[in-house]
């Protein structure tokens, strides 16, 4: 299996609803997005997937989400804007922009990190 990533970052204003803690405070991060793609098979180029039509579609999606207070975007209007729902929100975001690789080749996981030290992660 072969595994490519791409690193992006954006900065975002949230608060966490229903917390009790001082992230229920108006905050700001500046995330860094990291899109992996998996597949069992290269292209004829030898490439699992082109790193420039990734990045442009991760900027795209991310591109809605920089410079903004989240928790008046939807879906995190209603859903809470956790690092958790953000990066399920990038991958189905990306998911839909991503243009079919002819060798089947898929988002394996989607990591967001609010501080150097913490990331949640999600696979599809």
């Amino acid at each position: 299996m072969y595994e490519i990533s791409v690193d992006e970052s954006f900065a975002a204003a949230h608060n966490l609803r229903n917390y009790h803690g001082k992230c229920e405070d108006l905050h700001g991060h500046n995330y860094k997005v990291r899109v992996v793609l998996a597949g069992k098979e290269l292209d004829e180029t030898g490439l699992l997937y082109d790193f420039v039509h990734l990045k442009r579609v991760i900027q795209e999606v991310i591109g809605s989400l920089d410079h903004k207070y989240l928790n008046e975007l939807p879906p995190f209007d209603t859903l809470n804007p956790s690092a958790e729902n953000i990066a399920r929100h990038i991958y189905d975001q990306t998911a839909k922009q991503l243009p079919l690789a002819p060798n089947a080749a898929g988002i394996s996981s989607v990591t967001v990190w609010e501080t150097d030290t913490s990331a949640a992660t999600y696979r599809g």
